[in-house]
């Protein structure tokens, strides 16, 4: 299928908070966007019915998020759900038809076997349980974060290192960062039906960062061609921290 544009305007239109009550609320704190660019070829049979690939310029991105989420609270009353974990997810990006632009997870890897459950049950998310480490030297802006995950099941691995290089900016659009950060939506495929979910959060304070020592095998398990990210990610920025409210799963419509 031939590609179809997004607009900005339809990427910011996600940005607005939806109707409704959120279920649960979060902190990420310490994210880093670890990206490559990848051929849309290499990426759509990988995608369930009904996603196409999302394009900048003509090239597809995947990245790699370490972050951590030092709790989950229910939206309603403010009741702890869940202790701090860390997470790990491996992305893409994708669209319906031009409409409704988002993020399409490979897999997800969490140091919390409860959230792991409760999102496979709940939203049906590929969450995987993993041995997951996370140290930070430095003050707020300029630390240094040194993340490691290990399935628990074998095989996917990431070590590296990321830092911020640069000041606090709000991706400007029309740029590849806006493509890549104004993400409100995710998808999720049970297996017979395709699930969509929002989450709603300030515009994230980016940073242009830097990453070295990385080292993963998430991309292989995900059957991404592994020449792509041979070489250490051309493009890392980071986020020190924003406040997310998460919607329940619901069928998109047609």
């Amino acid at each position: 299928m031939p590609d179809t544009p997004v607009s900005d305007a339809e990427r910011l239109r996600l940005r607005e908070r939806p109707p409704g009550r959120a279920l649960m609320r979060q902190v990420w704190r310490h994210l880093g966007f670890l990206h490559w660019p990848v051929a849309p070829a290499a990426i759509a049979p990988l995608l369930p019915p009904g996603l196409q690939v999302d394009t900048f310029d003509g090239a597809a991105y995947v990245g790699i998020v370490p972050f951590t989420i030092p709790l989950t609270r229910s939206a309603l009353g403010g009741l702890p759900m869940a202790p701090g974990f860390h997470e790990l997810n491996l992305r893409t990006y994708v669209h319906r038809d031009g409409r409704d632009p988002g993020v399409w997870f490979f897999s997800l890897d969490a140091a919390s076997r409860l959230a792991v459950a409760g999102a496979r049950i709940a939203y049906g998310l590929p969450y995987f349980h993993a041995r997951m480490t996370m140290a930070v030297a430095g003050g707020e802006g300029a630390a240094t974060i040194d993340y490691r995950s290990q399935r628990a099941s074998g095989g996917a691995t990431f070590a590296g290192r990321y830092r911020p290089t640069g000041a606090v900016a709000t991706a400007a659009p029309g740029t590849l960062e806006f493509f890549l950060a104004e993400r409100y939506l995710l998808y999720a495929w049970t297996g017979r039906a395709l699930r969509k979910a929002r989450v709603s959060h300030a515009a994230y304070p980016l940073q242009p960062a830097t990453a070295d020592a990385v080292a993963q095998t998430v991309t292989d398990a995900a059957r991404l061609p592994p020449d792509a990210f041979a070489a250490p990610p051309p493009l890392v920025h980071y986020a020190c921290e924003v406040d997310v409210a998460i919607f329940g799963p619901r069928r998109p419509s047609p």
